[in-house]
């Protein structure tokens, strides 16, 4: 049996290495296969390399997020797989951390999709195309995350966290790369 290079990849793992996947982070850590800044472009990834990505807690480090949602798109397979979670615009985790640079909230990523009234009026703003597959909104009402998958339950929230902070602390999407 030879061994296969692994089409899954996790970007900014920290501690978090999964078997498995190309593991990356900023840091040589233990366990971290690249070690890469995210800042520096290009990626040291091939295109349509990936069937699955994943970051946590990365985008918002950023100085062009912009550039890095065109990145995950190059070096995505098409009908790969991205997994996105970030700080809610208004959570105590965005605000207290020094080294956020961009904020996030619900309509981010719509401008990505076609099928979205932000990416079907604003097509120019990016090459780069996902499909919105799901978005999970976390709350943290005492000491852990809490997910909320459901449309209606996503609504109450997001109406409530325009205008008051906590209510939703982390965003998450699954993202389908789009690419003809």
């Amino acid at each position: 049996m030879t061994d296969q290079p692994s089409t899954r990849l996790h970007l900014g793992c920290g501690h978090e290495i999964l078997p498995g996947w190309i593991n990356h982070d900023l840091v040589a850590l233990p366990g971290v296969d690249v070690v890469h800044d995210l800042d520096q472009y290009p990626w040291p990834f091939d295109d349509d390399s990936f069937t699955e990505v994943l970051l946590y807690h990365v985008l918002e480090h950023l100085a062009e997020p912009m550039r890095a949602i065109e990145e995950l798109h190059r070096i995505t397979k098409p009908d790969g797989v991205v997994t996105v979670r970030v700080p809610y615009w208004n959570s105590q985790d965005w605000a207290s951390d020094p080294t956020h640079r961009s904020r996030f909230n619900e309509y981010t990523f719509d401008f990505f999709d076609p099928s979205r009234r932000h990416g079907r009026i604003r097509p120019y703003y990016s090459k780069a195309k996902f499909s919105i597959r799901s978005q999970v909104f976390w709350m943290k009402p005492v000491w852990r995350y809490l997910p909320v998958k459901n449309v209606v339950g996503r609504r109450i929230l997001s109406a409530f966290a325009r205008h008051l902070g906590g209510v939703i602390w982390v965003v998450e999407w699954e993202l389908v790369a789009l690419k003809a």
